[in-house]
């Protein structure tokens, strides 16, 4: 099975989202950021990849706080959440049109990836959310 992550960054009750540019399966969405795990690469890993790619800065990866298996345009996929430090919030948006804090009530009333929703009963449970 393929793998994916997601980083939750988490600010009090808030946790960090991004939205999605227009175009591909996911554009225009809001999501957790992260991506697939490439071959020969940790979960912790691509985590530090993504953040780089997508916002341009370091990231470190701690717990790990949720899962969830979903099917994404055939291919099933493995999805693990961990919890994630972030050098700076001067973000660069590489993949995104915006970011913003969201409380997890706020989450489930955006477009957000359904894959990504998948997690919400986790993190509410080991965030105290």
């Amino acid at each position: 099975m393929k793998r994916s992550v997601a980083g939750i960054v988490r600010n009090g009750e808030f946790l960090l989202v991004a939205h999605r540019l227009p175009g591909g399966s996911l554009g225009g969405k809001w999501e957790f950021p992260g991506g697939k795990v490439e071959a020969g690469e940790s979960d912790r890993q691509t985590i530090a990849r993504e953040f780089d790619e997508e916002f341009a800065v370091q990231a470190v990866a701690g717990a790990l706080l949720a899962t969830a298996d979903f099917e994404h345009s055939g291919d099933y996929r493995a999805l693990s959440a961990y919890e994630v430090t972030m050098s700076s919030f001067d973000l660069t948006l590489a993949e995104h049109s915006e970011w913003r804090w969201a409380k997890v009530e706020e989450i489930l009333r955006m477009d957000f990836a359904d894959s990504d929703l998948k997690l919400i009963g986790q993190l509410r449970e080991r965030l105290g959310l």
